[in-house]
C-alpha cells in the first residue's frame, strides 16, 4: 500500500524532534503520525497490503476532558480490516511512533482515538506563530490557480444599502480567505447598467431637472424618489463632470437631452458606490459592464451558440431555452416576442465570459432574491457545451438585514428616501464595526443589526471585545519597558515551559485554532467562522490577562508570559485582518 504524504514539501520525514513539530500545523502531525502507524500494521501484516486508505478525518475534540484532538479512522478500517473497531483503535494507538507531540491516547466509544498533546506541542505552536508572523495560518491549498469572486454587483441606481454591505463584507472576507489559502483571486464587480431599472434613472434625473418633485402628478411612475435623484439633477444642470472608471462624463446641462442624462446619472452614481466601497474598504480588480456584453455582440453570440446546440425552441413568438435537460424546474424564456431578452440571457454570457477568462473557480455573492436565476444560468452554461463544471459557477447567498437603534427598527435614510444605506452606517458605527456585525454571522440566516451595540464601548460588543484584547497586549508590552522589565523574547521562547495554569493552557489551544479555521472558512465559503472564532480567542485572552499577572519579579515566567502574549496578539492581528479590520494598539 502506497500512503499519502501529509505534508510533500517537506520530504521524508522523522517523528520525534520539536523541531518537526515546528515545521508541520498540529492537525498534520497528528496526520504524518497516524500514517507512519497505518503503514507500520500494514507491513506487519495486521492491515491488507492491498488497502484503500479511507477518507478519515482529525478533529478537534469537543472538550478537554476528551483530549484535544480525536479521530475516526478506526471505524473507517473496521470493515477492510475485518476487524472490531476498537481492536483496531488499540492497534494504531500501539503502532504510534513516540512523539514529543503526544502526551497520550485513549480510546472511547466505538473505536474513536483520542489524543491528548503534550505541553511541547502548543510551546511549538508558540515558536510557529513568533516564526511565520503574519504568514501563520495561510496555506497554499489553491496552488496558484485562479478564482472570481463577484460580489455587491450593484445597480447604479442609488447609494448603496445595508444589503451592499453585507454583500461587500462577505465577498472581501471570501476573497482574504481564497487568496490567504493560496489562490489566485480577482474581486469583480458587475454593473447592471442596461436595461429598465437605468431607464427608471435616467428618466427620475430628468424630471428633477425639469423641476418636477416626487409629491406632483407627473413624476413619472417607477421613478427613484431620494434626494440624491435631486443632487445628480443638479450637478447635471450645472454641467459637472462624473468620473467612473477612470473615464470623465460632463454634464451636458439640457434636461430634453435623455440620452445625456443616462450616462451622466449613471457615471454618477457609479463614482458614489465607488467611494462607498473604498470607505468600507472593499476594493476590485475588475468592473465588468452588462451594456458592453451587448455592445460588443456577446449576447447575441451566446444565443447563437445556444440554437446551435440544439437547445432552444420557439414558441408562442419567443425564444425558449430547454433548462429543464439541466436541471431547472421549468424550461425559461430567452427572448420575448418583442425582440427583448430576459435578464438571466446577460447572465450566462456574462459568466461564460468568466470561464473565457480563464476561471478555475467562479463565486458569486448575491443576495437570496436572486436564488430563482441561479438554475437557470447554470442550465444556460451547460448548455453551451464548452466544458464548464455542473457546479460552475458557485453561489454564496445573503439574507436581509434588519437594522435596529433603541430597540427599534430603522427602516429609512433621509438621503435615499427608501432604506438604510451603507454609509449611514459607516458614519454611525465606523468601518470596522460596519465590516464585522455584517460578517458575523453565516450569509444564509437574517441578521439583525443593533447601532447601539455596534456604538458601544463593553465586552458585549464583539468587535471592541477582541480589538480590546489586542490593545491590551500592546499596553502590556509598553508596561515592561517603562517599569524597567524589558521583554526578552530569546529567553521568553526558551522558558516556554514555565506556562503551566489551566488559562494559559486554554489560550495556547484556541491560539494553534488559526490554521485550521481558516482552511475550513475558505473551504466551506463561510467567513463567520473566523469571527466567531476570534470572539472565542479573545475570551481565552481576557480571562488569561485577569487571572495571570504578566509583570512579575520571576523574570523566566515574566518572558515566557509575554512571549505568549506576544504570539496572542500576532495571531489575533491575522484574524482581523482576515475580516479587513484594524489591530489598534490603544483603545
Amino acid at each position: 500500500m502506497t500512503l499519502p504524504t501529509a505534508c510533500p514539501a517537506s520530504g521524508s520525514v522523522k517523528i520525534g524532534s520539536l523541531r518537526l513539530i515546528r515545521l508541520l500545523a498540529v492537525k498534520e502531525s497528528l496526520r504524518e503520525l497516524v500514517l507512519q502507524a497505518v503503514q507500520s500494521l500494514v507491513t506487519a501484516g495486521a492491515l491488507p497490503a492491498d488497502l484503500s486508505l479511507p477518507a478519515f478525518v482529525i478533529e478537534r475534540a469537543r472538550s478537554r476532558e476528551h483530549g484535544d484532538f480525536a479521530t475516526n479512522l478506526a471505524m473507517m478500517l473496521a470493515k477492510p480490516a475485518r476487524a472490531k473497531p476498537r481492536d483496531i483503535a488499540q492497534q494504531l494507538v500501539d503502532a504510534l511512533p513516540a512523539s514529543p507531540l503526544v502526551a497520550r491516547c485513549e480510546i472511547a466509544g466505538p473505536g474513536f482515538i483520542n489524543f491528548f498533546l503534550s505541553p511541547q506541542a502548543y510551546e511549538a505552536e508558540v515558536l510557529r506563530v513568533l516564526d511565520q508572523g503574519e504568514h501563520y495560518g495561510r496555506s497554499t491549498h489553491g496552488a496558484g490557480r485562479r478564482v472570481g469572486v463577484e460580489f455587491v454587483s450593484a445597480n447604479p441606481t442609488g447609494p448603496l444599502h445595508v444589503g451592499h454591505g453585507r454583500a461587500a463584507a462577505i465577498g472581501d472576507c471570501l476573497s482574504r480567505l481564497l487568496h490567504a489559502t493560496g489562490w489566485d483571486v480577482k474581486r469583480e464587480f458587475y454593473y447592471n447598467d442596461a436595461g429598465v431599472q437605468i431607464q427608471n434613472l435616467a428618466i427620475s434625473v430628468q424630471a428633477r431637472a425639469r423641476g418636477i418633485s416626487p409629491d406632483q402628478a407627473e413624476w413619472p411612475e417607477g421613478g427613484y424618489r431620494g434626494d440624491y435623484i435631486a443632487d445628480v439633477a443638479q450637478a447635471y444642470l450645472n454641467r459637472e463632470t462624473a468620473m467612473a472608471d477612470g473615464k470623465e462624463v460632463v454634464g451636458a446641462g439640457d434636461p430634453e437631452n435623455l440620452e445625456a442624462i443616462r450616462q451622466f446619472a449613471v457615471a454618477s452614481l457609479r463614482h458614489e458606490q465607488d467611494l462607498d466601497l473604498k470607505a468600507f474598504g472593499a476594493g476590485f480588480d475588475v468592473y465588468f459592464l452588462e451594456s458592453s456584453l451587448y455592445a460588443e455582440g456577446k449576447v447575441e453570440e451566446t444565443v447563437r451558440e445556444l440554437i446551435a446546440h440544439g437547445h432552444t425552441y420557439e414558441e408562442g413568438g419567443a425564444l425558449w431555452l430547454k433548462s429543464t435537460d439541466f436541471g431547472d424546474d421549468k424550461d425559461r424564456v430567452m427572448r420575448k416576442s418583442d425582440g427583448s431578452y430576459t435578464y438571466f440571457v446577460p447572465d450566462v454570457a456574462y459568466h461564460l465570459s468568466k470561464w473565457q477568462r480563464g476561471y478555475e473557480r467562479a463565486i458569486t455573492e448575491l443576495g437570496s432574491d436572486h436564488h430563482g436565476s441561479l438554475a437557470r444560468v447554470k442550465a444556460g452554461l451547460q448548455a453551451l457545451d464548452t466544458g464548464i463544471p455542473k457546479n460552475w459557477p458557485e453561489y454564496v447567498l445573503h439574507q436581509m438585514v434588519t437594522v435596529m437603534r433603541g430597540g427599534e427598527e430603522v427602516k429609512i435614510s433621509k438621503r435615499a428616501g427608501s432604506y438604510v444605506t451603507l454609509r449611514d452606517l459607516i458614519e454611525e458605527v465606523g468601518r470596522d464595526a460596519t465590516r464585522f456585525f455584517l460578517i458575523a454571522r453565516k450569509a444564509d440566516s437574517q441578521l439583525v443589526f443593533d447601532i447601539d451595540l455596534a456604538r458601544s464601548q463593553s465586552n458585549d460588543n464583539p468587535v471592541y471585545y477582541i480589538q480590546y484584547a489586542h490593545a491590551r497586549i500592546c499596553s502590556a508590552l509598553r508596561q515592561a519597558e517603562e517599569k524597567g522589565m524589558p521583554f526578552d523574547e530569546a529567553n521568553g521562547r526558551a522558558k516556554l515551559a514555565r506556562l503551566e495554569s489551566e488559562h494559559e493552557q486554554i489560550l495556547l489551544g484556541e491560539l494553534s485554532k488559526l490554521p485550521e479555521v481558516l482552511e475550513t472558512a475558505a473551504l466551506n465559503l463561510e467567513p463567520h467562522l473566523v469571527a466567531n472564532w476570534l470572539r472565542e480567542l479573545a475570551a481565552a485572552f481576557h480571562g488569561y490577562y485577569n487571572s495571570c499577572q504578566f509583570l512579575v519579579d520571576d523574570k523566566d515566567l515574566r518572558d515566557a508570559r509575554l512571549c505568549l502574549a506576544l504570539a496572542t496578539r500576532q495571531v489575533i492581528r491575522n484574524g482581523l485582518d482576515l475580516l479587513g479590520l484594524g489591530a489598534p494598539e490603544s483603545m
